[in-house]
């Protein structure tokens, strides 16, 4: 390559760099892969140190930018980023004899966090890693960053807010919302100003270094005390292992401790490599900064990819959510000390990209940070690939979409409700947290939407009709066969808690479930929902952790007709329970109203039982001993209730009158939760 050339080069790589940073730091979809990036980015820094052209806004003078939207601030001390090597060897030379520490290189967006005088002071992005964003309005929705510490001194610690990948899938089957990864999840949580709405993404905060105590003693010397200082303060810091004697076979031990726990699922958050860090806090300042690189702040390892050369068998094409997705899937070969065979494409523009054929195709895979199985490039393209014209799931056309933000090409159903579109629905229902179906995972329920099994939760139970055909699927068989028919039948006798934590009712989860049937018998529960919307009011906000638009939300999903449909041929099927719940600290705890008579501060006579039985107390419906009180806003009725209550000198209160004594929802009731 001549010197014109390579020059042009350095231009469309730090372009193209830029624009995967920009797409990967800001909660956008992916446009090329780890592995990708890596290696352009290697093939720049190479091209720039032989031509010694670099442009101001190569990647590699500049610490990788997230743009969360809000008011922004100069960082005290700079976050810059860190140097990376993917050979054992740098990190021993690095090291230079002294005793490091290594932990996670956890991927998420680094956060620093500042306390004055023991209390909570503000929250800031890393931004530039000289000017981020002040989200300290957050704080709150983000676990792990505690209001007040025992402390009174200035402290700035630097730590990664991160999703756990069980968080990220029940978060994605929950929503529908479309997010390539936790990452992408947690960036993009974090531009939100729904506080309520963040802290559902269950984002956590792990510190992973102590900027500034202000001191200097036994307690902050080292890398090492300065963590366990975080920990006595009730943090939760990153995990992490002191290499005290730094050659090459003891932190070969230490990088196989890491990488054992990725392999294994036993980390549960992702990463993207791991980090070193001299434990003398005091000689790690010593270092120079290049670019925006301090030289001994620490240096990254990222994971040399075990490459498998294979031969493409054909190209499957997926229905997950929104689009059909293309699936290498190819000759099995072996990675990370598992057999690979299929990997996800992601969509027509990384088809393109790669240059991928049709059967026959040489092919490299990886597993991406030992997880995740990846094409990473084409050898020789075989034949053409051939994009489906009609959806695998219901036969509709497909169409080819255009994204206006990343230009990516995506395949999609024209069918408004093909039934492929529900599919995180589905992975929902039968997951643990909804019915509890063991064996059917995301991937299988694809296979039997696009064979036409599924097309509403009814038809789950239904799969009996196809236990042969199942049994002939490839890598099933007819133990597999008999095991699901088996996990079905278990399901028949379905919790009503989790009866409507797995039919997608939006914003409704186990635990607004549990709430709302700790007040309602399951069936008066779907018969008060129905009415309840066609009278435009909030049915459940009374209920404490509802509110006004859950309350809303779950309504109109019951008002819906094909909502109604479904979960009627699905209660065809199964035998709906229901667990008993008691509230014992209530405003109405151990007592028994009875209501009669029309009521004008509550929407309905319903709300009104629902609000007493979420204070503990209890409704029925005729007058006896055990009654408390009467509720009647016509007290001088000389109704048979009425009669009966004087009687017994049971007193009758009006609506008022029990608002007054009791809580009213419209002026600041006293509401007292119920878990």
């Amino acid at each position: 390559m001549i010197e014109e050339e390579k020059i042009q080069r350095i231009h469309e790589l730090v372009d193209k760099l830029n624009k995967a940073s920009d797409a990967y730091y800001n909660g956008r979809m992916e446009i090329m892969s780890d592995h990708e990036w890596d290696a352009l980015f290697d093939e720049l820094k190479t091209l720039e140190e032989e031509t010694g052209e670099i442009l101001p806004s190569s990647p590699t003078q500049n610490v990788s930018e997230d743009n969360v939207e809000g008011k922004k601030e100069e960082h005290e001390f700079a976050a810059l980023s860190l140097a990376k090597t993917k050979q054992v060897t740098e990190l021993v030379k690095w090291a230079e004899g002294r005793p490091v520490w290594m932990s996670w290189k956890l991927d998420g967006l680094t956060l620093v966090v500042t306390y004055d005088n023991g209390r909570l002071s503000k929250v800031v992005t890393r931004g530039d890693g000289h000017i981020g964003t002040n989200i300290t309005h957050l704080a709150s929705a983000i676990s792990g960053i505690p209001v007040h510490i025992a402390n009174k001194g200035h402290i700035v610690i630097r730590g990664e807010a991160v999703i756990s990948y069980s968080d990220f899938d029940r978060f994605i089957i929950e929503s529908g919302e479309d997010y390539a990864n936790p990452r992408n999840l947690a960036s993009g949580s974090l531009t939100l100003k729904d506080i309520e709405e963040v802290k559902r993404r269950n984002i956590q905060w792990i510190p992973f270094s102590l900027v500034y105590t202000g001191k200097e003693d036994d307690s902050t010397v080292s890398f090492g005390a300065r963590m366990e200082w975080l920990d006595k303060m009730g943090f939760s810091t990153v995990e992490r292992q002191l290499i005290d004697v730094p050659d090459e076979v003891n932190i070969q031990n230490a990088v196989d401790f890491f990488s054992k726990k990725v392999t294994s699922g036993e980390n549960p958050f992702p990463v993207d490599g791991l980090v070193i860090t001299y434990d003398d806090t005091a000689y790690a300042q010593t270092g120079s900064v290049t670019g925006h690189h301090a030289t001994r702040g620490g240096l990254a390892f990222k994971w040399q990819d075990e490459e498998a050369y294979t031969e493409l068998k054909e190209i499957e094409w997926s229905c997950a959510a929104s689009t059909i997705s293309p699936v290498a899937i190819f000759q099995p070969v072996d990675l990370e000390g598992t057999t690979v065979k299929r990997a996800s494409l992601c969509n027509i523009s990384e088809c393109e990209r790669l240059g991928i054929g049709g059967a026959g195709t040489k092919l490299y895979v990886i597993k991406a940070n030992k997880i995740i199985p990846k094409v990473v490039r084409v050898e020789e393209s075989v034949g053409t690939l051939s994009i489906p014209d009609t959806c695998p799931a219901c036969g509709s056309p497909t169409e080819i979409v255009t994204s206006d933000a990343s230009g990516t090409r995506t395949l999609h159903c024209s069918n408004p409700v093909c039934p492929a579109k529900q599919l995180r629905k589905y992975a929902r229902f039968v997951s643990k947290a909804g019915m509890d179906i063991d064996g059917i995972s995301e991937q299988t329920l694809a296979k039997f939407i696009s064979n036409g099994w599924i097309h509403e939760y009814a038809d789950i139970y239904k799969l009996r009709n196809h236990i042969r055909e199942i049994a002939s699927l490839e890598g099933f068989g007819e133990k597999s066969a008999s095991n699901i028919m088996r996990s079905i039948d278990k399901a028949r006798e379905a919790d009503a808690e989790r009866l409507l934590t797995a039919i997608s009712i939006p914003k409704c989860g186990p635990d607004v479930a549990k709430r709302l049937l700790s007040v309602y018998d399951f069936h008066d529960f779907v018969q008060i929902a129905q009415e309840g919307n066609t009278n435009g009011d909030t049915t459940f906000s009374h209920i404490d952790g509802i509110g006004p638009e859950r309350s809303t939300l779950i309504t109109a999903w019951f008002s819906d007709n094909e909502n109604m449909r479904m979960l009627n041929n699905l209660l065809q099927e199964i035998t709906v329970t229901q667990r008993e719940h008691k509230s014992s600290n209530g405003l109405c705890s151990g007592m028994t109203f009875v209501i009669t008579g029309d009521v004008h501060h509550y929407s309905n006579r319903n709300e009104l039982k629902a609000y007493i039985e979420s204070q503990g107390g209890k409704v029925t419906g005729s007058v006896s001993k055990s009654t408390s009180f009467l509720i009647n806003n016509d007290i001088t009725s000389t109704s048979g209730k009425n009669k009966k209550a004087h009687e017994l000198n049971i007193p009758i209160l009006s609506e008022e009158e029990f608002i007054n004594r009791f809580g009213n929802k419209d002026h600041g009731i006293t509401q007292l939760s119920l878990f």
